[in-house]
């Protein structure tokens, strides 16, 4: 958030802070929804990538568009396990997906 806009906020009298804070969530916690997110999201490049559809991609790993479409948005409802089997299915490799839970930024 710019510094600008956080003051104002905070002059009008709202506490600015994180979702984490928000939520409740534990750093662990915090983490694992940070991984979850990234491996959305490279799901989602490979996928763009291959120049496939959601649902030439929701064939491939026998699923529905709608759930490719959960996946890349990130919801909750889909697991990892889901997210690794697709990216594995587009030919990511083991450290592609290393590369793409790296990639996560911890939370102070």
């Amino acid at each position: 958030m710019r510094a600008d806009k956080r003051e104002k906020l905070e002059a009008a009298g709202w506490r600015v802070g994180s979702a984490e804070e928000f939520l409740g969530l534990s750093p662990q916690e915090a983490n694992y929804v940070q991984v979850k997110l990234a491996l959305s999201q490279a799901l989602r490049q490979r996928r763009v990538q291959s120049e496939l559809t959601q649902t030439e991609l929701a064939g491939l790993v026998q699923s529905s568009q709608s759930r490719i479409a959960k996946m890349e948005a990130g919801d909750p409802s889909v697991s990892v396990d889901l997210l690794m089997k697709s990216l594995l299915a587009l030919g990511a490799t083991p450290g592609d997906l290393a590369r793409a839970i790296e990639s996560v930024t911890r939370p102070d």
